[in-house]
């Protein structure tokens, strides 16, 4: 069953229009607009206090000895770097292939839900402000949150260089408390990059058209990424090569998940 986005705003009948974006999203998880409650994850608080990610890792160790006998800190590190990742890459992937429009992605105008009583995983986005870019054509152009930009190819750089100022906080924030190093962090921001706009395309019923977005956005090597986008047609569908890992192999029992780079040819 998905879960339509929820709008929280004082008055629901004068909508943003990017509340308005989200308000028409029919996604599996969670997308509102709006004021978190104490249950959301502010994104700037965050990685303003690194300490805080190896809180998150305590839990998420704790669940996985409950599902595989015992944890490891690499794979905690690997989770949680792809899913805090997830976030800004797949709202704007959702918002770029629905409406053509991509909020800030700034880590204050965003914020999280993590999933209580399981996995604790991230079961909700909440974007706090109400600035957006845009094409000429779209029909709040005019209105004073937007931005206006020239065509897809500017709006899909935008959004890569949003997204980028986004993840080197990220980077910053949580190379802090992990091992791993600025190629390896950098390379879970270009898979999620590529994620967002494929995962947006399948989930709304065109996957090609999210592979086309994919492509539009990282059509090339460009820095601080580590690759253009990987998606290509194979006899199975669409596939990806991906650059990172997130350690679920090393867990006993554990399948390599799908086009693993470290167990895949």
């Amino acid at each position: 069953m998905t879960v339509p986005a929820r709008v929280s705003q004082q008055n629901p009948r004068a909508l943003t229009p990017l509340a308005e974006s989200i308000a028409r999203l029919d996604v599996g998880s969670e997308i509102r607009f709006g004021t978190p409650s104490r249950d959301w994850t502010i994104c700037s608080d965050l990685l303003a206090e690194p300490s805080r990610f190896d809180l998150w890792r305590k839990d998420l160790a704790e669940w996985l000895v409950e599902q595989y006998g015992e944890s490891d800190d690499r794979a905690t590190a690997g989770y949680i770097m792809g899913w805090y990742l997830h976030q800004p890459g797949y709202l704007a992937g959702l918002l770029f292939h629905t409406a053509r429009r991509v909020p800030t992605l700034k880590p204050r105008d965003m914020a999280f839900r993590i999933a209580r009583g399981g996995r604790p995983h991230p079961d909700g986005i909440c974007v706090l402000s109400d600035e957006f870019a845009c094409l000429p054509d779209d029909p709040a152009s005019n209105h004073p949150a937007a931005t206006v930009v020239a065509d897809e190819a500017a709006l899909a750089a935008l959004l890569r260089v949003r997204y980028a100022a986004h993840a080197a906080q990220f980077v910053a924030s949580f190379g802090q408390v992990v091992r791993f190093g600025r190629r390896t962090l950098w390379a879970a921001a270009t898979d999620m990059l590529e994620y967002g706009p494929w995962a947006a395309g399948r989930i709304c019923g065109d996957e090609n058209a999210g592979v086309t977005e994919a492509a539009l956005i990282l059509p090339e090597k460009l820095a601080p990424f580590v690759s253009a986008s990987t998606l290509h047609f194979t006899d199975e569908g669409w596939k990806r090569k991906r650059n990172s890992c997130c350690f679920h192999y090393v867990l006993p029992g554990a399948e390599p998940c799908t086009a693993c780079p470290r167990t895949c040819s």
